[in-house]
């Protein structure tokens, strides 16, 4: 292809594509989902001090939405707002977040009323923003930039942009060798079900004992796991991992670990016993509380889900002793099929999830509050608004995320139009500079038409900061569930089997 056929090419595509799409759209799936998602997890309020006279009252979290931004004046009138008049008078380009709140007494919905809950910042360009959809000529009218990528937020006057983070893939088994310790092979698992990201490891030891790690837990035998799962037969274990004769000796020695354990109960009890529960009462009651809450959350919390949970954990086994023995290869951690990329729409979803849990955990107590001093109280007047506001301005104004990250939002670079266009499209790794890290600052061939192989800088910064490559695109679109992707596979002819 000579060069007047790729400028050719490449001047159709952007006529159709823009450079900060991917940032646009994964902040209105956020909007649009990930909001609702959020107090779709909470569900509910209810409060322990409850009226006098009354049995059962609940408070109902219905649906959220974002309005178009507007501007509070200090006589209290309120009219909407363009980003110019944002940066030149040093204000948050934000928009009110509307929340339908309902009691709920003696099982009657009692009044439903809508709650300004908090302000969220706006990103430029998109559907909440007044720039969208507006012409080339409309917007120079306005006062704006025709030419201006958006793709950044308003706050406090300054620009600010949230960068692409670069991860490991979740709730997928990664196993990798190590040359030296008592484990030479060890897998790993990021469980992730939005409320919860939990390390799960799962080590080999020379023996050929398999463990299990997870928060508090260490070093569980997982035959006493999948026990306390529900898989209480020796004969399902083996079956549900592997039946190959080769790996007969290891799984032997995994079911005489737990041979004394007949019952569900007796691997309950044996987990509490090891998480140093002293009490016998409360042993098995802890031990399902962990099980369900904090192993392997992306299945499930329910009680229904363990066997499930069981089944995953044997495929993991499973995986583990192929590549024990020569006959699957180690993960390539650095392969970017091993890696995922978390938009601003994702990192805004975890941060709203956190002050949203504290706003609502603060109405439950200032609702209790005015209900002990004989008050029924209003539901605007429980909730705080300029809490939720506040946390979600200053994380985008000092860039320090939930889960001790930092850098995420950084001041957009305005040196020039590239500088800005690489700064929106920058992709920052979490690993510590200072460290030498050398295979992950590597190039490697699935960067490809994926990431830019050149533009990347010089110093302790080389190969963990990097861009997206020019025509690079990352899917936004909504989640498709399991069971619709079930049914399309039967359809495919897929079969179900046990």
């Amino acid at each position: 292809m000579n060069k007047q056929d790729s400028q050719l090419l490449l001047k159709k595509y952007f006529e159709s594509k823009s450079f900060t799409d991917h940032n646009i759209n994964s902040f209105n799936k956020f909007i649009k989902f990930g909001m609702q998602r959020v107090v779709n997890e909470v569900g509910e309020i209810v409060p322990d001090i409850l009226p006098i006279g009354v049995r059962d009252l609940r408070i109902k979290l219905g649906k959220i939405w974002v309005e178009k931004p507007i501007i509070k004046e200090a006589d209290g009138s309120r009219r909407k707002i363009f980003p110019v008049e944002a940066r030149l008078r040093n204000l948050t380009y934000e928009a009110p977040i509307m929340l339908e709140m309902s009691i709920i007494q003696g099982g009657e919905e009692k009044e439903k009323q809508v709650i300004h809950v908090g302000d969220m910042p706006i990103m430029l360009r998109s559907n909440n923003c007044y720039l969208h959809g507006m012409t080339r000529e409309q917007l120079i009218e306005a006062g704006e930039d025709p030419d201006d990528p958006g793709a950044y937020f308003i706050i406090n006057g300054t620009e600010r942009v949230i960068v692409i983070v670069e991860d490991l893939v979740t709730n997928k088994l990664l196993v990798d060798e190590q040359k030296t310790g008592t484990y030479p092979y060890v897998g790993k698992i990021f469980s992730e079900d939005g409320q919860y990201n939990i390390p799960h490891t799962l080590e080999k030891s020379k023996d050929g004992t398999v463990y299990v790690s997870f928060t508090k837990l260490q070093k569980i035998p997982v035959v006493v796991l999948m026990k306390a799962l529900g898989m209480t037969k020796d004969k399902d274990i083996i079956e549900s991992i592997s039946t190959d004769s080769k790996f007969s000796s290891d799984l032997y020695i995994n079911i005489y670990e737990a041979k004394d354990l007949k019952k569900i109960e007796d691997a309950l009890e044996n987990i509490g016993k090891r998480m140093g529960i002293m009490i016998p009462e409360k042993r098995i009651e802890r031990a399902e509380e962990v099980i369900d809450k904090f192993f392997l959350p992306h299945i499930g919390h329910s009680k229904e889900s363990r066997m499930l949970k069981a089944l995953f954990l044997a495929r993991a086994v499973r995986k583990l002793l192929l590549v024990s023995y020569g006959d699957a290869e180690v993960d390539d951690k650095d392969h970017y099929s091993n890696k995922r990329l978390r938009l601003c729409g994702d990192l805004l979803e975890n941060l709203f999830r956190f002050s949203f849990r504290m706003i609502i955990g603060d109405a439950k107590y200032n609702f209790e509050r005015l209900v002990k001093r004989g008050k029924i109280p209003n539901l605007q007047s429980v909730i705080r608004s300029q809490l939720l506001t506040s946390r979600l301005r200053s994380a985008l104004a000092t860039g320090e995320w939930i889960g001790d990250r930092h850098g995420i939002s950084q001041h957009l670079d305005r040196l020039n139009y590239f500088a800005t266009l690489s700064h929106i499209r920058r992709v920052v790794s979490l690993l510590t500079a200072s460290r030498e890290n050398f295979e992950a600052r590597d190039l490697h061939p699935t960067h490809w038409g994926r990431l830019c192989t050149s533009e990347t800088p010089e110093g302790v910064n080389v190969g963990l900061r990097k861009n997206l490559a020019i025509t690079c695109e990352i899917s936004t679109e909504p989640e498709i569930g399991e069971d619709e992707i079930i049914s399309k596979l039967k359809k495919l002819g897929l079969e179900k089997v046990g």
